[in-house]
């Protein structure tokens, strides 16, 4: 159920398993509960094509992709047989393995933001005190949307059932969502107040993080390929500033999910999210 996918990310080598001591791209190219624009299946294929349109070199963390020796692509992942059979694959693909003791680093290109829990029921089980930290502009809290639990209107809130006492949950960016979803936040404490995003993970220092970015937390001005923009949001320069926050911490994981590149007749969208894609492997450090 994982087709290999030829990288044209430069710098990575396709690999058709894990192993220890890497870090590896894993496409889930899924849109089945898109509620407003689809598009997003074609997301992993974008961003890898647009990594030959940027350079290797961050200027912002002064590093470079070509001087890792331990990037891989694993392809891309098939829904055909339906979510939650893929979820268990999934599960199957990854049980072999424990990504805290074997170093395994792993980041899922979406699709839409259902596909994190692909990876994130892994990260919860192998990191008992993981904390997930959630950039977007919807709160992603509903119990269910049109009916579908596992929708990406609810991505969220599956994943809170899924915590344990050790994990916890960070979320900035939150423009957007009903009056219970900012009530749960505001019970449990998640939503990180305008520009003290950096403030709050600097007191997490050691603890396994795991990001999950929406495209739609920049704001649609820069990134108007997605599938629910939403008025706001941030710029690059909060970005770099969390990569550089987060190359001192133990960062584990992450996953870019919602990009619509066919929504963007420019091809600025992919270029913008195959940047983030460079900063995330950067700042996730080498073996």
């Amino acid at each position: 159920m994982i087709t290999p996918t030829p990288s044209l990310c430069e710098g990575f080598r396709p690999r058709e398993a894990l192993s220890g001591n890497g870090l590896f791209l894993l496409g889930a190219p899924f849109e089945g509960t898109a509620c407003f624009r689809k598009g997003q299946a074609l997301g992993p294929k974008a961003l890898r094509e647009a990594f030959v349109a940027i350079e290797t070199y961050s200027p912002y963390l002064g590093l470079d992709t070509n001087d890792r020796n331990d990037l891989f692509d694993l392809g891309d992942i098939s829904f055909e047989a339906g979510y939650e059979e893929t979820l268990d694959f999934g599960e199957g693909f990854l049980a072999g393995h424990n990504l805290k003791k074997e170093n395994i680093r792993l980041i899922t290109l979406g699709g839409e933001h259902s596909v994190t829990l692909l990876p994130l029921k892994k990260y919860l089980k192998d990191f008992h005190n993981l904390l997930l930290l959630h950039l977007d502009a919807h709160a992603d809290l509903r119990d269910n949307y049109g009916g579908f639990t596992y929708s990406h209107a609810s991505v969220m809130r599956r994943a809170l059932d899924l915590f344990d006492s050790g994990h916890g949950l960070l979320q900035y960016g939150i423009r957007s969502g009903t009056r219970e979803e900012f009530a749960l936040m505001e019970k449990r404490g998640t939503l990180v107040p305008r520009n003290d995003l950096i403030r709050r993970l600097a007191r997490e220092k050691g603890r396994p993080i795991y990001l999950t970015l929406d495209l739609d937390f920049f704001d649609p001005g820069l990134v108007p390929g997605v599938g629910t923009p939403e008025p706001g949001g941030e710029g690059l320069p909060l970005f770099v500033d969390l990569m550089k926050e987060l190359q001192g911490h133990y960062f584990v994981g992450a996953d870019i999910v919602e990009l619509a590149p066919d929504l963007d007749p420019t091809g600025n969208s992919s270029i913008f999210g195959t940047l983030v894609l460079r900063e995330m492997i950067l700042a996730m450090g080498g073996a």
